[in-house]
């Protein structure tokens, strides 16, 4: 199963950059069976730009998420408390095989679908 994520392109380049290995989420999907990220560029971009497959999926409180990811957060303790606000748990998705495609293309092109909020189940 994959499932589309809205990114914003400042993360999306740090993705690229390997400085970021992780993506932070106040919730995540209820489906265990995700193995693709499909990554949707918000704007002004506003494209699917690439994929990256799940290694793992760290659920924890976020004093701990923040210990454990801060290396490779590709954001700053300000920025990470400051998402997580007012949030016990947070949940942060290891990136695995960052996949930029060669032509960035339209959502609705490809998947028929507006951006998601925060993601969308997609069947290939």
């Amino acid at each position: 199963m994959n499932v589309l994520l809205s990114i914003k392109p400042e993360f999306i380049d740090l993705i690229v950059s390997g400085e970021k290995q992780y993506e932070f989420r106040r919730t995540i999907f209820k489906r265990k069976d995700v193995s693709t990220i499909i990554v949707y560029a918000t704007t002004p971009v506003s494209r699917v730009v690439g994929e990256f497959e799940v290694d793992y999926i760290l659920c924890k409180d976020v004093n701990s998420l923040w210990e454990e990811t801060k290396s490779f957060a590709g954001v700053d303790e300000d920025f990470f408390f400051n998402y997580f606000n007012n949030k016990e748990m947070g949940y942060a998705i290891k990136i695995k095989n960052y996949n930029q495609y060669p032509e960035h293309k339209k959502l609705i092109d490809i998947y028929q679908s507006p951006p998601p909020q925060s993601f969308a189940y997609i069947t290939v």
